[in-house]
This record gives structure tokens, C-alpha cells and sequence, in this order.
């Protein structure tokens, strides 16, 4: 796409505009990253709805914005709205940001934009970083058609389901997690998509000192346990090639395959991780027919 048509070129119009709700990204790591428009807007619009008012009085001390902040997270989203849109509703300009990157994407900015739309009053995107996005572009893995899953459930059940359904998903998938809790994730996932898995782990993200780590869940797993994990981690995940039931063997090969190995001394949790990377059969389903046939 052209972005400058010599035929017919476009006449910007003077923003940021009455009534209008801008969602703008904000840098992840450099500063260098907040484009000239979104300065703009940041500037000039009435009001500025943002998850943390003393993080991003930073970024507003250092562009020179003197609009006001008012905080907007998911603890008090719901009782913001109304007061947002009143903004609008008088014809004042309204601009949402996160903490770093786009918003709408992993936090209530989505709330927002839908009771703007269903109010009639026009929503834009001031296009800027996002990590999901830039990590998932460098990683080399498939781009073409990819998952986005954000940060996991917390409730246990909820979580088990969701990394079973990622460990069978086709599509390349992009999880967000936080150090604390990275080690356990990438356990997790090697149990249920097997050490050989494509994998690159992205960490601070345009900054000075940015990483890319991996090529399997082996290799990062093994990594981190070395280095303690810090800050904030987007995980590109390679999708389940073996997830293809044209290409399968029948079910008794593969539990043939499972109670052979068994034999030879692996344990089964272990047999039917591997059988289940082999051959795309799940590794819960192949353990679930281990035992059935062991309780007979």
C-alpha cells in the first residue's frame, strides 16, 4: 500500500478532534519510539485515561504535556467510564494509553472503546509499539497465521486447560508471563509439548540491553535456571506440527509405541510425552488409555 498517493493526496485534518476517543501506543522501552503524532494528541487532547498516573507523568514530564491524567485500570474501569465519556459527551478529546506499548490489548482499554462505539462517538488508533507484535516478528518462527494468548489464567483448571489447548495449537502462539512465574511456565510446557519445541523468549524489548533467547523449550529451560529471570517476558511459542491427523498412525501403533518404551524402562509420564511429540496424539489422551488399560 502506497502511503502517499501522488494522484490524490490527502489533506491531514487538525487533531485531535471533538469527541473523539484516541487510543495511543507508547513506547515499551525506547523513547525514541513515540511517534510525532501520538506526541501530538498527547498534548492537546482534554484528558488522558492511563493505568498508572506516575508512570506515565514520566512520559509526560519528559514530552512536555501538561494535559491532566486520570488512572484507568482494571480495578476501577467500571466506575471511570461514565466519567470519560462525559468528556466526549461535551465535546472534549479523550486519549488512552498503558503503561507501555497499545492499549486494548491484555487490559480494559477494550471496555472503553466498546461503550465509546456504542455511544456513536469515533474511536482512532494512534498505531505504536507492541510487544506481542515485535517479539513475534523477530523470532523467525511463523508469522503468517499466529495465537495470541496474553498473560495465562491464574486459577489452576483454567490454566491446565488453556497450556493443553496451546500444546496442540497449529499456529504459532505468543504468551506473556512474568519472571516469577516464567520457570514453572516453560516446565509446564515442556511436559506438554515436549523439549524440542521452537521456542524464543523476547526480554526488554527495544531497551539497551534486549535479548532473544532459545530455539527450544530445552535450551531456554536450561538457560534460565542458570540466570535468574528479570522483567517482563513475551514468549513465541512454534505451533504443534505433528497436530495433523492425515499424517498420524492409528491409535493401537501409538499405544503400541507407548507400552513399548514403558518396557524398556521410561517412566510413563515421560513415554507419553514423547510418543505423544512423535505422533501428535495427545499426551493426556495416551496416558489416560495407559491407565485404563493397567486398572483392566
Amino acid at each position: 500500500m502506497d502511503l502517499i498517493d501522488d494522484q490524490q493526496p490527502q489533506q491531514e485534518r487538525s487533531e485531535p478532534c471533538p469527541g473523539t476517543l484516541y487510543i495511543v501506543g507508547t513506547p515499551i522501552g525506547n523513547l525514541g519510539d513515540l511517534s510525532p503524532r501520538a506526541k501530538s494528541i498527547l498534548k492537546n487532547v482534554s484528558l488522558i485515561a492511563c493505568e498508572d498516573s506516575r508512570r506515565s507523568g514520566k512520559l509526560m514530564k519528559i514530552i512536555e504535556s501538561k494535559v491532566p491524567l486520570l488512572s484507568y485500570h482494571k480495578h476501577n474501569f467500571k466506575s471511570r467510564q461514565s466519567q470519560l465519556l462525559e468528556i466526549l459527551e461535551s465535546g472534549g478529546s479523550l486519549a488512552l494509553i498503558s503503561d507501555a506499548g497499545l492499549p486494548g490489548i491484555n487490559d480494559p482499554g477494550q471496555e472503553l472503546v466498546h461503550a465509546a462505539k456504542s455511544k456513536s462517538y469515533e474511536v482512532i488508533c494512534i498505531p505504536g509499539p507492541c510487544a506481542a507484535i515485535t517479539a513475534l516478528v523477530i523470532s523467525g518462527l511463523p508469522s503468517e497465521r499466529f495465537c495470541f494468548e496474553g498473560f495465562l489464567p491464574k486459577k489452576q483448571s483454567i490454566r491446565k486447560k488453556r497450556l493443553e489447548d496451546i500444546s496442540q495449537e497449529q499456529r504459532t502462539s505468543v504468551i506473556y508471563e512474568s519472571p516469577h512465574h516464567l520457570i514453572k511456565l516453560l516446565e509446564d510446557l515442556s511436559n506438554l509439548c515436549g523439549n524440542k519445541r521452537p521456542i524464543q523468549i523476547a526480554r526488554e524489548l527495544t531497551k539497551r540491553y534486549e535479548e532473544s533467547i532459545g530455539k527450544t523449550i530445552e535450551e531456554v529451560l536450561r538457560y534460565f535456571i542458570v540466570n535468574k529471570p528479570k522483567g517482563e517476558f513475551t514468549i513465541v511459542l512454534g505451533g504443534n506440527s505433528n497436530n495433523n491427523n492425515n499424517n498420524r498412525i492409528s491409535e493401537s501403533e501409538a499405544l503400541n509405541k507407548l507400552h513399548e518404551l514403558i518396557k524398556q524402562g521410561e517412566k510413563s509420564n515421560i513415554a507419553a510425552r514423547k510418543i505423544a511429540e512423535e505422533t501428535g496424539y495427545e499426551k493426556k489422551w495416551l496416558y489416560s488409555k495407559l491407565h485404563k488399560k493397567l486398572d483392566k
